[in-house]
Parts: C-alpha cells; structure tokens; sequence
C-alpha cells in the first residue's frame, strides 16, 4: 500500500496559526527581540513557510496591528447597543474594550506598548486609536444633542472628552492587565466613576467653566 497523505491545512488557517503566534511571541518579547525563529517554531512550521506566506519580520508585525486593532476596534462597536441611554452605552463600550483586552493581553501589548513608539507602525495604531476617538466622539454627541434637545451642538464640545476618555481607557487597560486579580468589568466601572460625572453634567447642560478671570 502506498503511504497515507495526510490533508492540507487550508492557506488561511495556515496563515491564522502563524498570526497568533507572532502575536504571542511579539507581546510578550517586542518586536526587537522576537525572532523568526520562534514564531516558526511556536506556529509548528518551518521559517521559510512564515517568509513565504508573510513575506518578512516587518510585514509579518503590521500584519499582526491590522488584525488586533480590527478585532479591538470591533469588540467596542459590537458592545455599544445604540438603543439604551447614553451612560449605559458608555458603560457597555468600556466594558466590551476592557473585556477584549483582558482576553487578549498579547494583541493589547502589540498595541499599546511595541506598535505606537516604533515607526513605521505607529501610523497603524493611530488610525486604530482615531477610529475608536471618533466613534466615542459620536456616541456623546448624539446623547448630549437629545439631552440639550439641541440637534446642532458641535462635535468639537465633546471631541476633547472622547481623546482624553480614549486615553484613559488605554492606561487604565495596561493597568488591568498588569495588576493581579484585576476584572474588566472593574476597570470600566472605575473609569465610569472617573469620567461620567462630567459627562453627566454635561449631558445634564452643566459644563465646567473656568473662572472669568483667568485668561485662556
């Protein structure tokens, strides 16, 4: 009899594989010091597969951004459920965002700690981070014009609190999955209690101003 021939994985569960283990490798070794080596033989394959599919260390990192930060990116639409008030969709975005960054640590390391000080790929993570701005941006204008009753409040009363919202989040989420016993649902519920009392009064039409006499 001849030999038996085993089945071919598929390109793109092949591809998958070897994604996840650079990300592994590249979360918790960094860029720098990851080798191809390792993903190879972290992923069962040989180097010259992961050069043939993924072309190099550089592109094979991008690769690795685009996928977590579409993942990332995703996760926090897919919590937001449009329909309920304004405080409960905060509450259901931070939770989806620290949900996936505690189930994905490495992909989060990816992104916060090796991808945004290294170019070229910092780029990637900031059109990832601008996305997420821009849909929490959206999310607290929309509530504080029903709130204000006002259909043409500007973006830019709450563009500044989505950015430093967004910012938050992020260090708070390296935080989370630096501290033992950290969940994520007490991560969103910490920053819910940080940030929705302004929020609140700003949905409220009671802002923050400084005082009159200090310049600007």
């Amino acid at each position: 009899m001849g030999a038996v021939k085993t089945k071919r994985m598929p390109r793109a569960v092949r591809e998958q594989q070897m994604m996840d283990a650079a990300v592994r490798t590249f979360g918790q070794r960094g860029y720098m010091a990851a080798s191809m080596d390792e993903i190879a033989e972290l992923a069962g394959v040989s180097k010259p597969l992961v050069y043939l599919y993924l072309n190099s260390k550089e592109d094979l990192f991008t690769a690795c951004i685009r996928r977590e930060a579409t993942a990332l990116v995703e996760a926090v639409r897919t919590g937001v459920v449009p329909d309920l008030p304004a405080d409960r969709q905060l509450w259901e975005g931070l939770r989806a965002f620290f949900t996936h960054t505690a189930q994905n640590p490495d992909g989060w390391a990816v992104l916060h700690l090796q991808a945004r000080t290294r170019e070229p790929f910092a780029a990637e993570v900031t059109a990832m981070r601008e996305e997420i701005v821009a849909f929490v941006t959206q999310l607290i204008v929309v509530a504080a014009r029903e709130a204000h009753r006002d259909p043409n409040l500007p973006e830019r009363e709450v563009a500044g609190l989505a950015e430093a919202l967004v910012g938050a989040a992020e260090s708070l989420a390296a935080w989370a999955n630096a501290t033992p016993g950290a969940s994520a649902r007490q991560a969103a519920a910490t920053l819910m209690n940080f940030a929705w009392a302004g929020l609140g009064n700003l949905m409220e039409g009671r802002p923050w101003s400084p005082p009159a006499t200090q310049e600007s």
